[in-house]
């Protein structure tokens, strides 16, 4: 186990450097060293060693501090131990403060070297496994993108599977966040269409008449400004599935007309007189219960049972709350490289902080969570004080804030948005909706390194 484990020894001593790199050899580690901080950055850029021994005083360049740092922004699951002549609280505080796992002191004992790094290595040997057993329950419980061991979900991903080469059309409905999208997209995925393209249309987000120019589009002279032949989302979708999100908002006049599609698998374009015929699978959802809307009189029932051939519900998340550990964890793994955050778990207490919430926006409204607590996080695991944003009044929690000021939450949020954002300003204003001027003063005032 030990031979793929590299380890990189930093020390501008060469006496230290073989004496260093003897003993970890001895251990039967893999090790290279390198004489200068900036050497250390040239090899950390080519490989991606386990473990990082780095010499806290080394002249000409960089010292062990900002070695460190850089490396870290290569490899943030990097083990850095600083080795330092000078031991005091000071040089301590400042290394553990920016990311190292442990400081030793010169003269080295090899003894303590080798229990350090035995210790070290377990870890990450534990984190390693917990990472592998993890992706495979996340298999196990995955559909396409949608990841429940529910089993009312399981259901539904049976039956999605069941119809996903059929041409039959699918009605989703559910809460707002649930995933409904995703379930089309795996339906059309993991079907006969696959190859073929997957349309998504908005229905609440447009009016009526764009809505129908957009589904059907339009030809050249139709309406002012159509300056040329446009196809609609139904003749992108031809050979593959058309997604109309929200059906529950189109209007009378939109309803008719896509019963007719539905039923002659035919239409005309805007201001069109020839007959367009298209082989479209329809994958329609709503968060409003259409049965309702037909009883209350505001959708057509021709349409409902035309929609509603395979119908799925898709239960909220306060219903299957045996998902938040598992999708919490998947969000946490996915989002950590794209934050440039090592964070490596959720605490106990904040996983049943996350099981008690009730979680009015679902699935989305979790992801955006465990996103805005690992923004915030300084350690490298989420625990309750990073979710301290979700105590509402009358939720049965009663958190206290983490112990960070606004100056302090403000310089994070702003180094977040620029990581996403590759370090583009004008990008990284935009998400914070601030003005790039405002954003350029608040880096100057925060010294934040691009």
């Amino acid at each position: 186990m030990k031979t793929q484990w590299q380890i990189l020894v930093v020390d501008d001593e060469e006496v230290m450097r073989d004496s260093l790199g003897a003993w970890l050899g001895e251990d039967g580690y893999t090790v290279e060293t390198a004489a200068s901080g900036r050497a250390a950055i040239d090899a950390a850029r080519r490989k991606d060693y386990a473990m990082y021994f780095i010499d806290l005083k080394m002249p000409g360049g960089i010292d062990g501090i900002e070695t460190m740092m850089e490396i870290r922004r290569l490899h943030p699951d990097a083990s850095i131990i600083i080795i330092t002549a000078y031991a005091t609280v000071d040089t301590a505080i400042t290394a553990m403060k920016e990311g190292a796992q442990e400081y030793i002191v010169k003269p080295c004992n090899p003894e303590e070297i080798s229990l350090l790094v035995n210790r070290i290595i377990k870890v990450k040997n534990l984190q390693r496994e917990n990472t592998i057993l993890r992706k495979k329950l996340t298999r196990q419980y995955r559909f396409g993108d949608i990841i429940s061991k529910n089993a009312q979900m399981q259901e539904i991903f049976s039956l999605a599977s069941d119809v996903a080469s059929l041409r039959s059309t699918v009605l989703v409905q559910g809460e707002s966040g649930t995933g409904k999208e995703l379930i089309a997209r795996a339906i059309h995925f993991s079907g006969d269409r696959a190859a073929k393209p997957f349309v998504a249309v908005s229905c609440a987000a447009l009016a009526e008449s764009l809505l129908e120019s957009e589904l059907f589009g339009h030809e050249k002279g139709s309406f002012t400004g159509a300056s040329e032949q446009r196809k609609g989302k139904f003749e992108m979708a031809d050979g593959g599935t058309l997604f109309l999100d929200e059906i529950g908002d189109i209007s009378p006049k939109l309803q008719v007309d896509l019963l007719r599609v539905l039923q002659e698998r035919a239409f005309y374009r805007v201001g069109g007189s020839s007959e367009v015929r298209v082989d479209a699978r329809v994958i329609a959802a709503s968060k409003v219960d259409l049965r309702e809307a037909v009883q209350q009189g505001r959708f057509r029932d021709d349409l409902y049972y035309r929609l509603n051939v395979i119908e799925i519900h898709v239960p909220p998340l306060r219903s299957r709350r045996e998902d938040i550990p598992l999708l919490a964890h998947h969000f946490l793994e996915r989002l950590a490289p794209e934050l440039r955050k090592e964070i490596s778990d959720i605490s106990e207490g904040a996983l049943r902080l996350l099981m008690d919430y009730a979680w009015p926006g679902n699935v989305r409204e979790l992801e955006n969570s465990v996103e805005r607590a690992m923004v915030t996080c300084r350690g490298h695991v989420l625990t309750e004080d990073d979710f301290a944003f979700l105590a509402r009044a009358g939720n049965g929690h009663t958190w206290t804030p983490p112990d960070v000021s606004l100056e302090e939450m403000e310089k994070l949020m702003i180094e977040a948005a620029l990581d996403r954002k590759g370090g583009n300003v004008k990008e990284a204003a935009v998400g914070l909706g601030i003005d790039r001027s405002t954003l350029y003063e608040k880096i100057k005032r925060y010294e934040i390194r691009r």
